[in-house]
């Protein structure tokens, strides 16, 4: 009886805090200003990479380097299917787009699952070759992925329009898609955790050995957690594509994989309260911090712009954090394990 009661407690926590996002996601949208609604619906794609991210990085175990490839499919998709056709012609300027491309059509929602799930087929097949390597190689080749993916987008004008990128994308992400893909994503990637599925993810990451001497299918449970990854960043790349209305080449490159691998280590790899904590404290901190490059006024002393200001006290946040966190801010565990520990201290 008590561990149901716990149980159904837990429940109700839980369902709290879904309604209390879905509630901030309207009221942010309709009561916000331009800007910080902006500066929202980045934090909220950015939590749908960096969960999914961390998915395969974190809870698998697995050192993967790959997001910035999948972001670039999924963008890539998104903006083929919802740039019109008159709109392709008019600025692919390196070479004609391919008339498949230009039939090429659907509405925004489609436009994101398509997008999802043409990024965890390639995922399925990438799978095979990937996890025959282990650690550090594994790395290496999934690495490889991202760059191979972005030099194809330069030297596929037909598809892509090359190194000039697709512009004119319809911007169609607003903080009831980008939230609501949040909210739908931690949720998914949570109950996957939480199941056996999760747990054998676990149990590949504590001890890859050990694991198959127990049974498990650890090729299908690294490519169940990689595939799984690969359809949200997919999603979040199409959001991040409706959201800028403009994407090129050079907005993958490795430096997108290098955030979002900042932000799991920072909230603590495994942990996926962690990695939304992560994305707030880097996304959202960052912006906030633009005052240090402009003009200040300290102690009466007026000082001129300082252009890079915030990202010198950011690196150093960074390294303070990481001194005293060694794990991250949350190290392996979820909200309701703070819960719990505070309820063991009563």
């Amino acid at each position: 009886m008590i561990e149901d009661s716990i149980f159904t407690k837990q429940r109700l926590i839980n369902l709290s805090i879904i309604l209390v996002a879905i509630w901030f996601t309207w009221f942010a949208q309709n009561h916000f200003e331009e800007y910080t609604v902006r500066i929202i619906n980045n934090v909220a794609i950015f939590i749908i990479l960096a969960v999914s991210y961390n998915l395969i990085n974190g809870v698998t175990g697995q050192f993967s380097l790959e997001p910035n490839g999948f972001i670039a499919v999924g963008a890539y998709v998104t903006a083929i299917l919802t740039v019109d056709a008159d709109g392709m012609l008019y600025q692919y300027d390196i070479e004609d787009p391919y008339p498949w491309i230009l039939a090429l059509q659907a509405n925004f929602f489609w436009a994101l699952i398509f997008s999802g799930i043409i990024s965890s087929l390639l995922a399925l097949s990438l799978s095979f070759p990937v996890f025959r390597v282990r650690g550090d190689y594994l790395a290496i080749v999934t690495l490889g992925f991202g760059f191979i993916i972005r030099i194809l987008a330069i030297n596929s004008p037909e598809i892509t329009n090359g190194s000039l990128g697709i512009n004119d994308i319809p911007q169609s992400s607003n903080l009831y898609w980008t939230g609501g893909f949040a909210i739908f994503a931690v949720l998914a990637i949570l109950n996957i955790i939480y199941s056996k599925y999760g747990r054998a993810m676990k149990a590949v990451r504590d001890d890859e050995d050990a694991a198959i001497a127990m049974g498990v299918n650890t090729f299908k449970i690294k490519t169940l957690a990689f595939t799984t990854s690969a359809f949200f960043e997919g999603i979040g790349g199409g959001l991040l594509a409706a959201l800028l209305t403009s994407i090129s080449p050079d907005l993958f490159s490795f430096l997108l994989t290098f955030q979002l691998l900042i932000i799991i280590v920072l909230g603590g790899l495994g942990s996926t309260t962690g990695a939304i904590i992560g994305t707030v404290f880097v996304m959202a901190g960052l912006e906030w911090m633009r005052f240090l490059d402009e003009p200040m006024k300290i102690f009466g002393y007026q000082t001129d712009a300082m252009p890079g200001m915030r990202m010198v006290v950011f690196s150093l946040l960074l390294i303070v954090v990481m001194l005293f966190a060694r794990e991250g801010l949350m190290g392996k565990k979820e909200l309701k394990d703070l819960f719990k520990k505070k309820k063991a201290n009563k």
